[in-house]
């Protein structure tokens, strides 16, 4: 039975879990690397536009990617310690949560309980 609770969880597809980590309360795993990644990329065009007001020499340019990338980088740095305290949520528990699980491992739990 524990085998068919794992075969469960590993159905889920990666972008699904995604998906239900927008909609469920909590954040799940895929979900936090889902932003992490996004955050990288945001991060990485900021620093490129960052060196592109540079070269351009223009004050406001430079001081408005700045600003941009600061709050680029304390929105991560809250997120971040958000999630530190609280924690992550698994995926089944999120399925559960929005009654989404298999009926099987709803019972296995039940029992287990």
């Amino acid at each position: 039975m524990e085998n068919k609770q794992r075969s469960d969880a590993e159905d889920v597809s990666s972008a699904n879990a995604v998906l239900l980590g927008a909609l469920a309360p909590g954040v799940n795993g895929p979900t936090w690397n889902t932003l992490k990644f996004a955050f990288l990329m945001l991060g990485l065009c900021l620093a490129a536009m960052l060196g592109l007001a540079f070269s351009s020499s223009d004050i406001g340019l430079i001081l408005h990617v700045t600003l941009l990338f600061l709050i680029t980088g304390t929105l991560f740095l809250l997120l971040t310690r958000f999630l530190a305290e609280t924690g992550l949520v698994s995926v089944e528990h999120q399925m559960q949560e929005m009654g989404l699980a298999p009926k099987n491992s709803m019972a296995i739990n039940k029992k287990s309980s």
